[in-house]
């Protein structure tokens, strides 16, 4: 969810680079040559700043991959020791039941009045 934002973001601003530096080279009175040159350089800057955080943007969605990988383990080591107290507590009653179980079986009927 957060990474389509951010995929956003970046494609407008970007895009928006692009318009805004292209609009102020036209306008300026500037030679052909200069102009030219000009939108090479402004060109080449903005693909720099493009790759730049395209690899930021790539390190986050890895921090935040790694981030949830630990948090799903975390949460898996929890619910394995639920379980297990669980199971230990059904065993544990399972346990008290036949032990109740068996007194009532060895105990003498009591005589009906």
């Amino acid at each position: 969810m957060a990474r389509d934002g951010a995929g956003d973001f970046l494609a407008g601003f970007i895009i928006g680079a692009v318009v805004g530096a292209a609009a102020a080279l036209l306008f300026a009175p500037q030679s052909g040559q200069e102009t030219r040159t000009r939108i090479r350089e402004t060109g080449l800057e903005l693909r720099d700043k493009a790759e730049e955080l395209s690899a930021e943007a790539r390190r986050e969605a890895e921090r935040l991959a790694e981030e949830a990988a630990k948090r799903a383990q975390e949460a898996q080591q929890k619910g394995r020791i639920v379980l297990e107290e669980q199971r230990a507590k059904v065993e544990e009653l399972v346990e008290k039941g036949k032990t109740i179980a068996s007194r009532k079986k060895a105990a003498p009927a009591e005589p009906e009045a």
